[in-house]
């Protein structure tokens, strides 16, 4: 007699089948009625696609949601209970995981969430204008993948180390597409730097910099998490580097990038050192501050400069989102240098992510670059654990406090052994 296997909320549930008609249902019966139904893809290879084995699956979990259209971000979002989501055919459902705990605690693996300034751009809306809340909020995340759909199995397996680009990651869990999920070594934090601002980086350097060795390069906020990216891929293409930041520890910190002239705009006057060490003009900026620094650096633009805008974080806390500019006379300023503003968005570029994202992962692997995280250690509250803390984490970037990219840590869940 042969026998297939149910698997109902991680419970199971035997039933019996090729005989015995009766003795099948009264099973069938006695257990299904009191086990709430849970979506698995394929029952005849539930084992193969969801951890049973490992660990149980809850039925609910916390996430941050964007409730309200606001460029507050403790304002728009709230923190939720709701269903762990279960993944479809081509999806996988990744999550923090801990091993088994058995008598005593066993070391459990964690999971990181990326925090990024256009957080508050999603949740105030501004990047599509038709989305209404509710709507989950989070872009990027490295866990490991705890369920996947039939066509996603081709590719990953249950127990993968993952990191994603993907919404809806400020999550316990996150459903995301296959087709955006980068495997990596282990669900380290450094490789989630790696995601939005190390690609942002490479690829806007690549695609819109044309970098050229003995080019002068200003990169604004560039202690920041993707300013540490973009001083290292332009000082590996052969390039004089400036950096602006806030203090003198980073200041230190861009010193040990490779920076060739970090200005701390705190103590010093951008335009007088732009006019005083770059007579010649910038040949590239990399710019994501905006406001008067976007003024002073396309006032030092050399002849056939280029100025990449990536964002303005000065104005995202404001009601329009950016603060004003000087921008009358920049049509004559372009045509004077015959130089150009080139804007970036990541997501108009996907069809560069996979090879920007292998070759940093080499170099990161190898040790050819920094990933500096900051994990809030020196916060007065202490590191940034838990969705509770992504609120804190936005403020202390949005305070310019910040050295590299900010990082949430979510705690590995307690589970026990099925």
């Amino acid at each position: 007699m042969s026998t297939t296997l149910l698997a109902v909320n991680s419970r199971k549930v035997f039933l019996t089948l090729g005989g015995g008609r009766g003795v099948t249902n009264a099973v069938f019966r006695s257990h299904f009625v009191s086990v709430p139904r849970r979506s698995i893809i394929d029952l005849s290879y539930s084992t193969h696609f969801m951890d049973f084995k490992g660990s149980s699956i809850p039925s609910s979990m916390k996430k941050l949601v964007v409730t309200k259209l606001s460029q507050n971000f403790k304002e728009a979002v709230s923190l939720q209970i709701v269903p762990v989501p279960t993944p479809g055919d081509a999806d996988l459902l990744i999550r923090n995981r801990s091993l088994s705990l058995i008598k005593k605690l066993r070391k459990g693996k964690k999971r990181f969430v990326g925090i990024n300034a256009s957080d508050i751009n999603y949740s105030a809306g501004r990047y599509d204008t038709s989305v209404r809340p509710p709507f989950d909020a989070g872009f990027e995340g490295v866990g490991e993948v705890v369920g996947l759909g039939l066509t996603a199995s081709a590719r990953f397996a249950v127990g993968d180390a993952v990191a994603y680009f993907s919404g809806g990651s400020f999550a316990e869990y996150t459903v995301a597409p296959a087709k955006s999920i980068v495997r990596v070594p282990a669900a380290e934090p450094r490789f989630l730097t790696l995601l939005v601002s190390g690609a942002t980086a490479y690829i806007a350097l690549k695609k819109l910099g044309d970098l050229a060795r003995g080019e002068t390069v200003m990169v604004t906020a560039a202690a920041g998490g993707t300013g540490q990216f973009a001083v290292q891929f332009a000082k590996k293409a052969g390039c004089r580097v400036l950096g602006t930041c806030s203090s003198d520890e980073k200041a230190g910190f861009l010193k040990s990038l490779g920076c060739d002239r970090p200005v701390n705009y705190k103590s010093e006057d951008l335009r007088e050192v732009l006019r005083r060490e770059c007579p010649g003009g910038l040949d590239v900026v990399y710019e994501s501050v905006g406001g008067g620094v976007f003024d002073a650096v396309v006032d030092s633009l050399a002849q056939k400069g280029r100025l990449i805008v990536i964002g303005f974080i000065s104005g995202y806390q404001t009601a329009s989102g950016l603060l004003p500019v000087k921008a009358g006379a920049l049509p004559v300023k372009l045509l004077q240098r015959s130089a150009s503003v080139r804007g970036f968005f990541l997501p108009h570029f996907l069809s560069d992510y996979g090879e920007a994202m292998a070759d940093m992962l080499r170099m990161c692997k190898g040790g050819e670059l920094v990933c500096e995280v900051d994990l809030g250690e020196m916060t007065p509250e202490g590191r940034f654990v838990g969705l509770e803390s992504v609120f804190r984490a936005v403020d202390h970037m949005y305070a310019g406090k910040n050295l590299g990219k900010v990082v949430v840590e979510l705690p590995a869940v307690l589970e026990s052994k099925l």
